[in-house]
């Protein structure tokens, strides 16, 4: 599956980690090491930006794992969910030097809000990763707050199977990042609490 397998660092940066190591190789060609200093502290800063390591999802069935690294700094129930239903959400202050892939909460099949909601139910359209899991179960993916107005980017298409803690966008710029799940759903974090992508449970689905 796309997305499964990354080098340790995500393929967008490695543009900018290569032209690092050429800088690096070119200064000591020049002889003098000095010259070597400020590529080197470039590379440092690229691999943390660009970092993106393997991660061991937990083996929780019905499980929902954080896509990002960070903090949790809301936690609550919705009533304008982008399905139009009361929903859990969770909103989570992404690490600035945290990992730059967004994992998938759940596993399941990507949906396309154009295509599967009516205009009456996604009023304006609705934006982010929409997850329906085998049991039925509808987890909704949402970033906000993006920087320099780069937003995340996803490299998963609409009908694609994605798995649990699967690499499925990157974030770039990205503050925050919203997990939505169904109200008769059980949040499992709190609020201050830090969370690594693809490896800490947010919560867990209702059963089937």
């Amino acid at each position: 599956m796309k997305g499964k397998h990354n080098p340790f660092a995500a393929r967008e940066g490695l543009p900018f980690l290569i032209a690092s190591l050429v800088a690096i190789f070119v200064a000591f060609q020049l002889g003098n090491w000095l010259y070597a200093i400020a590529p080197t502290i470039v590379l440092i800063y690229v691999v943390l930006v660009f970092r993106d390591p393997i991660r061991e999802v937990p083996a929780v069935p019905l499980g929902v794992v954080s896509p990002v690294d960070g903090t949790v700094v809301g936690i609550g129930l919705t009533d304008k969910s982008v399905l139009n239903g009361e929903a859990h959400k969770i909103i989570i202050r992404v690490n600035s030097l945290g990992t730059y892939t967004a994992r998938c909460p759940v596993e399941g099949k990507i949906m396309d809000f154009r295509v599967e909601l009516s205009k009456s139910v996604a009023p304006g359209g609705a934006r982010g990763l929409w997850v329906r899991t085998d049991e039925d179960d509808d987890v909704i993916l949402q970033f906000h707050g993006h920087r320099f107005g780069l937003a995340p980017l996803a490299f998963l298409g609409y009908g694609e199977r994605v798995g649990q803690g699967q690499r499925c966008a990157y974030l770039r710029l990205t503050r925050f990042a919203e997990v939505q799940l169904p109200i008769n759903g059980r949040v499992l974090v709190s609020e201050g609490q830090r969370v690594s992508a693809g490896s800490d449970v947010l919560a867990k689905l209702p059963h089937p």
